[in-house]
């Protein structure tokens, strides 16, 4: 099986990260799959968003999502950052974009559950998630999260569903192993690239598991994650990515 190239928050060279048009911007290469990043409103709608605060909206610097309502945050341009000249879009629901996209690639949805929030509200995050994605086929949508208490609650209000666990690049091989011992349902890992090498592909291969990679943007990063047959490789240029895999 050749490696899925998933575009990293869109096109996010080309266009905002997580809004329609660097969705859809993705969508004109003939990528696999699209990743985003999940995180919740004060009134608890699902949104996409990925950095901790509001550094790139002016006014808001310090400001996290949940500081405002959706209706709010549906007000405010998530896309003026970009450039002088990119049109004001407002930020997107986990909703509108699983209505836009389930049915035209594969979708990467991590859950960002931040040590701010309380546990609770981390649980409605996965609910949300799990809720809103309904059924799927295969693995079609994956969640993942770099919060493993939240896979783990996942697994219990969803069993069975593809759950993945994002790794942090100070994690190793030995916290590979004793993940996968406890908890047996992850359908896989997700590694930083600089982290990825044979003795971590022969664990996930031997255990059964998938193998994801973020973010592989140089020739040097592709090539590596090609190389090692990864099934999923996260990339900022999928164009190129996906040049270099069909080369």
């Amino acid at each position: 099986m050749r490696s899925l190239i998933f575009a990293h928050r869109g096109a996010n060279r080309e266009a905002p990260e997580n809004t329609r048009s660097a969705f859809e911007q993705a969508l004109n290469y003939a990528i696999d799959g699209m990743e985003t990043d999940v995180q919740l409103s004060s009134d608890e709608v699902a949104v996409l968003w990925h950095d901790r605060f509001l550094s790139k909206l002016p006014g808001h610097e310090t400001k996290h999502i949940d500081d405002f309502s959706y209706a709010q945050l549906s007000s405010m341009d998530f896309a003026g950052h970009f450039g002088k000249n990119t049109p004001s879009e407002g930020i997107m629901s986990l909703q509108d974009f699983l209505d836009s996209y389930r049915t035209r690639c594969r979708l990467l949805i991590e859950i960002k559950n931040r040590e701010w929030e309380e546990r609770a509200r981390h649980e409605i995050k996965v609910r949300q998630t799990l809720d809103q994605v309904g059924a799927t086929q295969g693995d079609a949508i994956f969640v993942s999260s770099f919060d493993l208490p939240s896979l783990v609650y996942a697994q219990q209000y969803r069993p069975g569903f593809p759950l993945v666990y994002n790794f942090e690049t100070d994690q190793t091989l030995a916290d590979a192993e004793r993940v996968l011992q406890a908890q047996p349902f992850l359908h896989g890992l997700c590694l930083p690239i600089s982290s990825l090498d044979e003795s971590f592909v022969r664990l996930l291969r031997g255990q059964g598991k998938s193998i994801a990679v973020y973010t592989c943007n140089s020739d040097v990063e592709i090539n590596k994650a090609l190389s090692l047959g990864v099934d999923i490789l996260i990339s900022d240029l999928p164009q190129k990515a996906l040049q270099m895999r069909d080369a």
